[in-house]
């Protein structure tokens, strides 16, 4: 069946432009992008009158909690989450129970994801054992059954010769190695970020100095091994300087973002509230700035939802005892909204690293509005009012910081393949 999209607002991130035109697909994929409209089209028409037409988001790290803790996110309700966000590629991490570290456990979440989601699942797979940071996992074979990607998550792998290893043997196999990057001693136990807020509140804190410790660590094992590096979540100021000159060095490095540290700063933990503990914890309003600049520059390269389920037993805790993370799925395009709507970053900016740059990183045709590419794709209209009611959230845990806020921007309808998996 071809579809039309028409009276639509095109984004490129690509060619990073907007315009007004019209896409046709068939077979699940794009077969004309064109300015203007079209005459006399055979097929079904969808009009989006006059809302965006965007390639659907890649989101890279989500967690689902299949196995250990189904109660808390399973493949199915993470996939309606995400087509109601208008993601419609999930890159999901092995902080599962037991983590995702051997061919088996990577095939059971490959064919659990491929039977109850609706949109693309793409599974990484741990580095080391257990996530442990003692022995690196089979890396080959965990290509070989479908690894996108190899992280330990929030788990620092300490000993320098094991993450040397690890990184030189992923180098061999062109597989693309994804750290956190804190010096573990400084951060641990850590529940806010230094200075005088988490000083009046009394909250045991880390010098955002850590991250950039952390960073400059990998960057010299990156250097002496050659491999293609990932750092999920850069977020204070310290450490852009160490990653441009990374980058300008010509190593093979790149950098995320959470749309959390993006959008709410340490500030906004106020009393003590749960919901906005997060590793690493929310940074300074000076930090968020210059994440935003970072990201709009390119030197930042991908934002990602961080989706990282918690139920309401681990969150109902003192802000030490509190598990850390929230969910992100279905806010991701809201909150990223906000920084279009503060006039600090465009839409072309936001979907090159929300989709494009995510989809080239990995290796995947998606994240373009190019004939040839998939037919990923999200209509949404970014002017859309709403206060968010955690309630109503698709996610089985509804650990959102964002509950109660007015927000900007719905999701119209989401298309996977060229199929609606979501429509408002």
């Amino acid at each position: 069946m071809t579809l039309h999209f028409i009276n639509a607002t095109l984004i490129d991130p690509d060619a990073g432009t907007e315009f007004k035109g019209s896409v046709s697909v068939d077979d699940g994929h794009i077969t004309a992008v064109t300015a203007g409209g079209l005459t006399d089209p055979d097929g079904v028409i969808v009009d989006c009158g006059g809302k965006y037409l965007a390639p659907g988001i890649v989101d890279l790290g989500v967690k689902v909690c299949e196995p250990g803790e189904r109660h808390k996110e399973s493949y199915r309700s993470a996939g309606l989450a995400a087509a109601k966000g208008g993601v419609t590629t999930m890159i999901t991490r092995p902080d599962t129970d037991p983590a995702i570290d051997s061919p088996e456990t990577l095939e059971f979440v490959t064919r659990r994801a491929n039977e109850a989601a609706p949109v693309h699942v793409l599974p990484m797979a741990a580095l080391t054992k257990g996530r442990a940071g003692k022995e690196m996992t089979e890396i080959g074979f965990l290509m070989d059954a479908g690894a996108i990607a190899f992280t330990d998550c929030d788990h620092v792998v300490t000993d320098t010769r094991v993450f040397s290893r690890a990184l030189t043997y992923a180098r061999s196999l062109g597989a693309l190695v994804i750290a956190h990057c804190q010096e573990p001693v400084l951060s641990r136990g850590a529940a806010a970020t230094s200075g005088k807020f988490a000083s009046l509140r009394g909250l045991p804190a880390v010098s955002p100095m850590a991250e950039r410790m952390g960073l400059d660590r990998d960057i010299a094992l990156v250097e002496m091994t050659g491999a293609r590096y990932h750092a999920d979540q850069i977020t204070t100021a310290r450490a852009l300087p160490p990653l441009e000159r990374a980058k300008a060095n010509g190593l093979d490095i790149t950098a995320g973002i959470g749309i959390h540290h993006l959008t709410l700063n340490a500030l906004d933990v106020a009393d003590y509230r749960t919901f906005f503990k997060l590793k690493p914890p929310l940074r300074d309003e000076e930090d968020r700035l210059a994440m935003v600049d970072a990201v709009a520059s390119g030197l930042i390269d991908i934002v990602c939802s961080m989706h990282t389920p918690q139920d309401e037993e681990s969150k109902r805790l003192p802000f030490e005892e509190a598990a850390s993370g929230a969910v992100g799925l279905e806010t991701l395009l809201p909150a990223a909204l906000r920084l279009w709507h503060a006039e600090m970053i465009s839409l072309p900016q936001l979907w090159r690293a929300m989709s494009f740059t995510p989809a080239q990183r990995l290796g995947l045709s998606s994240g373009r509005l190019a004939v040839g590419a998939p037919a990923d794709l999200v209509v949404f209209d970014p002017n859309a009012p709403f206060v968010m009611d955690r309630a109503t959230l698709l996610s089985k845990s509804r650990n959102t910081p964002f509950d109660g806020v007015r927000m900007q921007g719905k999701v119209l309808a989401t298309y996977v393949s060229g199929t609606c998996v979501y429509e408002n």
